[in-house]
């Protein structure tokens, strides 16, 4: 019976490991579906998704709350803050929605594998226990190696050309480094997202925002970052692009 024990629980480690893989290889499925078909196909996804998250933010907002009045107030700001991150993705042109999707994947990624691997102080421990700031830092590297990686490309055809590689960099110099801070500061802005929706539900007594997405909670739990990164991106969009 002793020897049973881990090997019950290597068992159901190993199978929580695999619904957490298929339903992450489904979400990334369907995310990359609706990009690719792009035109009302994708409004609909995204509006679709804000009125999931909208649902879930409700049920966090009932367990904080304890009058009509902070309900009301509260729904507000997050009508507010879902629908222009809504918003801001449906105005950003398909390259940057593709990017920023990229870049909140990367930062999470390496807050992850930064915080496993080196832990250290934590950033917040009464709202988020598991955060640190090795984390913090490991999510901006892995953003600035996207921007960089997303410079190189807009630049491929240049970098092919006959000039030489350090002097395409030189010439381009300042558009690398503000990519590159912009990918820093964007990591930032998605784990204060994180943090967000860590604090509601610390308020709220719950461990996930739902239980859509088999073996890691609600849609909230899972898009929390890009929130507050495709509200910039949608600004930056409506400003400069657009």
């Amino acid at each position: 019976m002793v020897g049973a024990g881990p090997s019950a629980g290597g068992s159901a480690a190993g199978s929580d490991l695999r619904v957490r893989a298929v339903s992450a290889a489904a979400m990334v499925l369907v995310a990359a579906l609706a990009l690719w078909a792009g035109g009302v196909t994708f409004a609909l996804f995204v509006w679709a998704i804000g009125l999931a998250l909208m649902w879930e933010y409700w049920g966090l907002v009932v367990r904080i709350t304890q009058d009509a009045v902070s309900r009301t107030l509260w729904m507000v700001g997050g009508v507010a803050y879902i629908g222009a991150a809504c918003f801001g993705l449906l105005l950003c042109p398909p390259e940057l929605r593709w990017l920023i999707i990229l870049l909140v994947i990367a930062t999470d990624t390496g807050a992850y594998f930064a915080g496993r691997r080196f832990g250290g102080p934590k950033i917040a421990p009464a709202i988020s226990p598991s955060k640190t700031w090795a984390g913090l830092y490991g999510g901006m590297t892995y953003a600035v190696l996207v921007m960089l990686a997303a410079f190189v490309k807009s630049k491929s055809t240049v970098l092919g050309g006959p000039d030489p590689i350090a002097q395409v960099f030189r010439d381009h110099m300042p558009t690398l480094v503000m990519m590159m801070m912009s990918g820093a500061v964007l990591a930032v802005l998605a784990q204060a997202g994180d943090f967000f929706e860590s604090w509601m539900k610390r308020r709220a007594g719950v461990k996930d925002s739902g239980t859509l997405i088999p073996g890691h909670g609600g849609l909230f739990d899972r898009l929390d970052g890009l929130l507050p990164v495709a509200i910039v991106a949608g600004i930056f969009s409506w400003i400069v692009i657009l």
